[in-house]
């Protein structure tokens, strides 16, 4: 018809399996067409008119569509997709009280009482009403029983509400009824996972691979669970079976490389680490993973390279400029070290770590000035702490400035006399003048 302009006859559930078709296939301009087309020949269609309002609903013509369903309404008041679609436009509008009240009216009229009491509860999501939710999803698993849609929804919202406990309850009763469930198992084990419950939740994931020897999910939470049990050896079992099952992930091959290297066995973990990162080139903290590791058998060049990986894809991030820090003073880089001192502070990271960190390598460069600056803004932050008085003092006794020295040493050894060995580390040639070892011996003198 649509090709060569020929009238050819088709009766109105013919016109409304093409109009599904065509919006399944979205091709909603065909649809409208169609749409068209049957009202001309039927034009007191109710099932060809509620499409209309439908594709209306779609296109965001909420008034209009609002006023062809109330002509519908007069004519077929029990029809229950009409209070569907109703409930559909105040859905969009977040109305979302009026949308759960229409759908009640389709409760009273329609067949599938699952599929309207589902919508119901997602109205209620909408809300942040988890309990009706719940209610109304629990309804629609006494509709179906095998409802799992209806069944993960319902413990979302037991998740919503922290209530494990009350989760736990509820699969345990659910899985009285359907043993073999293993989408139950799998949720009950999730919850015994958070409840740090990790041997019951250890026992559900193993029910559910049973069950269903290709659940991949339930293959990786019980990898995660045998983590948490320290038993890194059948966790990483667990992991490769998941790729075999399935593509290979990034997330699986960290895991593994976490494991072996809990296990000590750092080569295999670096390899996984590696895999990690081929699979998923962004992965920082895989590139972060290599790192530590490299780092830890104190192959500093490799590290370095590593932790510039992780940098080049989030510089953001204060922890990759400590390691990169930590890594520079390791190869004697302190420029270097200086530069990723100063963006952990642009980054916001005021621990003291960092500032004593940057003021000592400024120190070790000659840079007293800078040094001073540094601490001087760190006293804002830390007030009274002996790491910074003890520093501050030193280097007013270098710069000569002995009233200043005095105060601050003082007040360092005040706060913590033990530590006054970081200036024969730091600054050993102030810790052998006179007035500094004085007012050590002084304090020490008095303290006793």
């Amino acid at each position: 018809m649509l090709k060569t302009d020929s009238v050819y006859f088709f009766d109105s559930i013919e016109f409304e399996e093409i109009i599904h078709y065509y919006i399944d296939s979205g091709k909603i301009s065909l649809a409208k067409k169609a749409i068209t087309l049957g009202l001309k020949q039927h034009p007191n269609s109710v099932l060809l008119k509620l499409l209309k309002a439908e594709l209306l609903i779609f296109d965001n013509e909420y008034d209009t569509a609002s006023t062809l369903l109330k002509e519908l309404q007069a004519i077929e008041p029990t029809n229950e997709e009409i209070y569907v679609q109703q409930a559909s436009i105040f859905s969009k509008k977040d109305e979302h009280e009026n949308a759960i009240n229409s759908l009640k009216i389709a409760l009273a009229y329609t067949d599938d009482k699952a599929d309207v009491l589902s919508m119901i509860g997602m109205e209620y999501l909408y809300l942040d009403n988890f309990d009706e939710a719940r209610l109304n999803f629990a309804k629609c698993l006494d509709v179906d029983f095998e409802d799992y849609s209806s069944l993960y929804n319902v413990i979302y919202c037991f998740d919503m509400q922290n209530q494990h406990e009350e989760a736990v309850a509820y699969l345990n009763n659910y899985i009285n009824k359907d043993p073999y469930s293993e989408v139950a198992w799998h949720q009950l084990g999730r919850q015994y996972f958070i409840l740090e419950n990790y041997n019951e939740a250890l026992r559900a994931f193993d029910y559910a691979v049973l069950i269903d020897e290709q659940f991949v999910g339930a293959y990786l939470e019980k990898a995660k669970t045998l983590e948490q049990l320290n038993e890194f050896t059948e966790a990483i079992e667990n992991y490769k079976i998941t790729i075999d099952l399935d593509d290979p992930t990034s997330f699986v091959f960290l895991r593994i490389g976490e494991c072996y290297e809990k296990l000590k066995r750092n080569t295999l973990a670096i390899q996984y680490y590696k895999k990690a990162v081929h699979e998923d080139p962004l992965l920082d903290k895989g590139w972060l993973a290599i790192t530590q590791l490299y780092l830890l058998n104190k192959n500093y060049n490799k590290a370095l390279f590593y932790i510039n990986k992780a940098i080049e894809i989030d510089d953001k991030n204060s922890l990759y400029w400590r390691k990169y820090a930590e890594i520079n003073l390791k190869l004697n880089f302190f420029e270097e070290a200086v530069e990723a001192f100063q963006n952990c502070i642009l980054l916001q990271d005021y621990d003291i770590t960092i500032w004593v960190g940057l003021s000592d390598v400024l120190c070790y460069l000659g840079d007293f000035e800078d040094a001073l600056t540094n601490l001087l803004k760190a006293k804002k932050y830390f007030r009274d702490f002996s790491e910074i008085e003890y520093r501050l003092g030193s280097i007013y006794f270098k710069f000569n400035n002995n009233l200043k020295g005095k105060k601050h040493l003082e007040q360092a050894l005040s706060i913590d006399f033990e530590y006054f060995h970081v200036i024969k580390d730091l600054f050993p040639e102030i810790y052998k003048k006179k007035e500094v070892m004085d007012i050590i011996n002084d304090f020490k003198n008095t303290s006793l």
